[in-house]
């Protein structure tokens, strides 16, 4: 393995619905006198691609139905946050305050909706990206467009994990990268040959570019991350990753 780098991309504006989220990376690279590479892996944090697709919703705009007013009763959650848990993901789990949920590919808090880094009102949300895959392909492509460089994408969200305290980033959605680096057929040290040893590099990745990404005020949105050796792969979808259902141990 050869020394991995971690490029914190620190001049990134506040996004706006609409924006160019690839034109802000490369003008912010610009800036900051990065030089993009080809095999560069862009690991952008779902928050602004959200904002660029406008998926901001003001709870002052939605009417909860009784079902949502009843369990938003129960759980001591705003009804009109319920009703947007509920649209988004498939409830796992509840207790007061809080939804589990499966949604698309992950598992985490009332559906990954944020209320931080919006506007500070309180009554403004985000949701989590409609297509993360199709959001990570669209800027791919646009990447090559204007620095021509052949980089890969990994679109994260931080959520929490089962029976571990903290939450660590993740990959919700990839473009250019096959998702996993499998060790099968080869062997240890020690001659043994590995049978089922299969590393999800992308989440592996999200959570290192976090370390430099960081949470808050202080966030960083986009950092590169460079000198790992991995797959290009143009049809690999976060959805390699998800694991069937019928597969499900816990549930």
């Amino acid at each position: 393995m050869r020394e991995i780098e971690i490029i914190p991309v620190r001049t990134i504006p506040d996004v706006r619905p609409g924006d160019d989220i690839a034109l802000l990376i490369v003008d912010a690279c610009k800036r900051e006198g990065i030089d993009i590479e080809d095999r560069d892996i862009l690991v952008i944090a779902s928050k602004i691609v959200s904002k660029a697709e406008g998926r901001i919703i003001d709870l002052d705009s939605i009417q909860p139905d009784a079902k949502a007013v009843e369990l938003g009763r129960e759980l001591e959650i705003d009804p009109r946050l319920v009703t947007l848990i509920l649209s988004e993901g498939e409830v796992l789990k509840m207790k007061k305050g809080l939804l589990i949920t499966y949604i698309r590919s992950i598992v985490c808090g009332n559906s990954g909706i944020d209320f931080s880094n919006v506007d500070g009102s309180g009554r403004r949300v985000v949701l989590l990206p409609e297509d993360p895959d199709k959001s990570a392909r669209e800027i791919r492509k646009r990447i090559r467009e204007l620095t021509g460089k052949n980089v890969a994408i990994i679109i994260t969200d931080t959520c929490g994990r089962p029976f571990r305290r903290g939450a660590v980033n993740f990959a919700i959605g990839i473009a250019g990268i096959r998702p996993f680096r499998t060790y099968v057929g080869k062997r240890d040290r020690y001659g043994y040959i590995m049978q089922k040893t299969n590393i999800c590099i992308v989440d592996e990745i999200a959570a290192a570019a976090e370390l430099a990404m960081g949470q808050g005020d202080e966030g960083i949105p986009v950092v590169i991350v460079r000198g790992v050796d991995y797959e290009i792969c143009e049809e690999c979808t976060i959805m390699d990753v998800a694991m069937p259902r019928e597969e499900w141990l816990f549930k």
